[in-house]
């Protein structure tokens, strides 16, 4: 969930903070589930879509499991409405590639959903992306603020729709650890490492990380980054204005490695880290909610959906606190998904309307492990108070924000499996000693990328 005046919003458009009033709501929104949520009914019916029967339409994100699950049901609401035959095709975590090797063979999918702005950028340069028609402009209008928008724009043209948003700035913690422990939800980050130390203690791994996957150890940095040289670093280290060799990003780095290379700190250690995905990072703290393999998961709301097929409850064996303080102010990341049209088809136009419009987001909401940046939605359709405290936040931060770096960089850098910032950091978990060696890699790629 994520400050500039207007016009500086426009050169920093992939990049905000939450105010703190906004992150205090989530915290209060985070604690209990009061069961008032309007799971089950059917979404509104705002917008109106053409007739599309017999047309094909291909979609394609890069979503397994219950995320692919809820949003095929966004998918099936579309057809009934339209009457087209949409298919859904998980592009795997390279988008770019994906996308690129179907556009070389000529047949690339309709639809795409982006995790990177620097995604969205490179296929709008490349003219894969197509602009938004005029019904989903009016829809982004009526239902997003101006900063959402600017995220999906490139060059003055709008390109995408912010679908699915997330605060990626929360930690999950089993609440049978924690009591067995003795340990109380930090403020800051020494506390973070003393509560961790007790989870330790008491015989329980504190911290589950997913560092298989390299994009959950870029939101680790992020934060902590963030928290610790301020807003203006945080912009400048985005754009490459500064070097990763820079002074803030050792002291950023070492702050990490107090966990990273903690003894006993990580489940599994550090090599079980590396080999742990991130959905499995979940599941060790809350697959068995009595006897937990770890205490704690970091990453963003979405972990509520993780935590269900988990087989916990959320507001009793899960709750949730805000990423603690590094520095002054603790940190408040958001990230996202866009959804962007690579046909110029009347079909892609009108899923990506349906997408702009509050049907398409009550539908996922209602599911959980979603929130919506769509100020038009109602928030009962969440199914529990944590994630309508969330969303309310969200919402009321109106621009407030501040977007995920990882996301704002070249594919190369920051979006690939293998390489750029992904591969240095988990080379960082594996040796969490080596600041400079992994500094100087991490300014070698990011040069590279950025070309500068």
């Amino acid at each position: 969930m994520r400050t500039r005046l207007r016009t500086k919003r426009a050169a920093r458009r992939a990049v905000g903070l939450l105010s703190v009033a906004a992150l205090t709501l989530t915290a209060a929104g985070c604690g209990s589930d009061d069961g008032a949520g309007s799971t089950g009914s059917p979404p509104p019916t705002t917008v109106e879509l053409p007739s599309l029967k017999g047309q094909k339409l291909q979609v394609t994100a890069v979503w397994t499991g219950s995320e692919q699950e809820n949003f095929t049901k966004v998918l099936d609401e579309f057809e009934k409405r339209t009457g087209a035959d949409v298919a859904f095709v998980p592009s795997g975590d390279d988008m770019s590639a994906f996308v690129g090797s179907k556009i070389a063979g000529g047949d690339p999918p309709d639809v795409a959903m982006l995790q990177q702005v620097g995604v969205l950028r490179e296929f709008a340069d490349k003219g894969w992306a197509k602009p938004v028609g005029a019904d989903t402009r009016a829809q982004l209008a009526k239902n997003f603020s101006q900063g959402w928008q600017d995220l999906g724009a490139h060059k003055g043209k709008q390109y995408g729709v912010y679908f699915k948003v997330s605060n990626k700035s929360l930690v999950w913690y089993n609440t049978s650890a924690f009591a067995y422990a003795g340990a109380k939800e930090p403020r800051t980050w020494r506390d973070f490492l003393a509560q961790a130390q007790l989870l330790s203690d008491s015989g329980t791994d504190p911290v589950s990380v997913g560092g298989a996957d390299g994009w959950t150890l870029t939101d680790w940095f992020e934060n902590v980054y963030l928290s610790l040289a301020g807003p203006e670093k945080y912009d400048q280290l985005a754009q490459h204005k500064i070097k990763w060799t820079d002074p803030s990003v050792t002291e950023a780095l070492t702050t990490l490695a107090e966990l990273w290379g903690g003894k006993g700190l990580l489940a599994g250690g550090r090599d079980g880290a590396l080999r742990t995905a991130f959905p499995d990072s979940v599941t060790k703290a809350f697959g068995n909610a009595a006897e937990p393999e770890a205490g704690m998961v970091f990453e963003g709301d979405f972990v509520a959906g993780n935590i269900a097929d988990a087989g916990a409850d959320l507001g009793t064996q899960a709750k949730v606190f805000p990423f603690p303080a590094v520095g002054d102010k603790a940190p408040v990341v958001t990230g996202g998904d866009v959804a962007v049209a690579l046909k110029d088809s009347r079909a892609a136009q009108a899923l990506l309307t349906f997408l702009a419009s509050p049907d398409a987001a009550h539908i996922w909401a209602q599911a959980g492990g979603f929130i919506s940046a769509n100020r038009s939605l109602d928030v009962d359709a969440y199914p529990n108070a944590p994630l309508r405290g969330i969303a309310k936040a969200l919402i009321a931060a109106g621009d407030d924000f501040r977007f995920d770096m990882s996301d704002q960089a070249p594919a190369s850098f920051g979006g690939k499996p293998a390489q750029g910032e992904w591969k240095a950091l988990q080379d960082f978990l594996k040796n969490p000693k080596d600041v400079a060696g992994t500094q100087r890699q991490l300014e070698a790629d990011a040069a590279k990328a950025y070309q500068n």
